[in-house]
């Protein structure tokens, strides 16, 4: 197998458009190679990796790496994962969080993955990554880990799912805070909500509970650009990596859930320098059991 990289600098990443599908696109398809790709993380091995384009393209942290010495190369123990599917743009998002590597040593990560296919042949074309580690934004992957583990992202009975539509403004929205005053009322704020940005956790489980909390005050900054999007309306799910200008440039993931027409869960991971919970990891600690979750099973898988 080949992988050809294409030149692309962060300005560029708009170029990476969906590519538009005359039906939608087998979610099976999607979902299996999203499973391998997190088998290639388990095993620091590419082998599984199949039916890539001519024309891939490897972007980590809105760059372009080659992916045969990237993050796929550590064999990494996957504490924590929950992908959703895009029939309609042919793509998929998955969560990981890591706290030790496959032999056991520690290994701090949270990673939010794009993959992206070819509508004909669903051939992956670009997989996409923020990978966050420590002194990222509010980072400690053993938090994160603890708060992700709680929450619901179960599948939405069909009769109470928001459209793409919906799900693509209240993104966009959310993100437009940033530069536009306006745009905090056009958010649908739930309650309870809870945001879960780095390892900083919003919620104490009350049915009070907020994503208001820290919002920006300061709405003049430089925006959020770059955006690309994967939308699952049956798990009420939309991701988005994108540009926080404002943070010099930070690479950025955003993934929001919503319930009957509300925000319910917002997580972020930003690649900002923010020096927190530096010191996370000061001894060695043994790996503890892989388990992981797709969002909709809610089965632990032992590995």
């Amino acid at each position: 197998m080949q992988y050809r990289l294409l030149g692309l600098c962060a300005a560029a990443l708009g170029a990476f458009a969906p590519l538009v599908a005359a039906q939608e696109c087998d979610r099976a398809s999607i979902q299996a190679f999203a499973d391998d790709y997190v088998a290639a993380h388990e095993t620091g091995s590419l082998s599984n990796l199949q039916n890539i384009s001519e024309d891939f393209t490897y972007v980590e942290n809105n760059k372009t790496a080659e992916i045969t010495t990237s993050i796929l190369s550590k064999a990494l123990a996957i504490a924590h994962r929950h992908t959703i599917v895009d029939t309609v743009d042919c793509a998929s998002y998955s969560e990981l969080i890591v706290t030790h590597d496959a032999a056991g040593a520690p290994a701090p990560y949270v990673i939010g993955t794009q993959i992206r296919h070819t509508p004909e042949d669903l051939s992956v074309y670009l997989i996409d990554l923020t990978v966050s580690t420590t002194g990222s934004w509010l980072f400690n992957s053993t938090r994160t880990l603890e708060y992700a583990s709680k929450e619901n992202w179960s599948l939405i009975d069909e009769d109470k799912r928001d459209t793409r539509e919906a799900l693509r403004q209240a993104a966009d929205a959310y993100l437009d805070m940033w530069n536009n005053k306006s745009a905090i009322d056009a958010v649908p704020w739930g309650t309870p909500c809870v945001r879960l940005e780095g390892s900083v956790y919003t919620g104490s489980g009350l049915p009070t509970d907020s994503c208001k909390v820290g919002i920006p005050t300061n709405n003049n900054q430089a925006p959020n650009s770059h955006r690309r999007y994967v939308t699952d309306v049956t798990y009420g799910s939309i991701s988005v990596l994108c540009i926080f200008e404002h943070l010099a440039n930070a690479p950025d993931s955003h993934e929001f859930r919503m319930e009957n027409g509300k925000l319910r869960y917002i997580h972020t991971i930003t690649l900002a320098n923010s020096g927190f919970f530096a010191a996370e990891l000061p001894q060695p600690q043994p790996a503890p059991p892989a388990r992981y979750r797709i969002r909709g099973d809610s089965s632990a898988r032992q590995g």
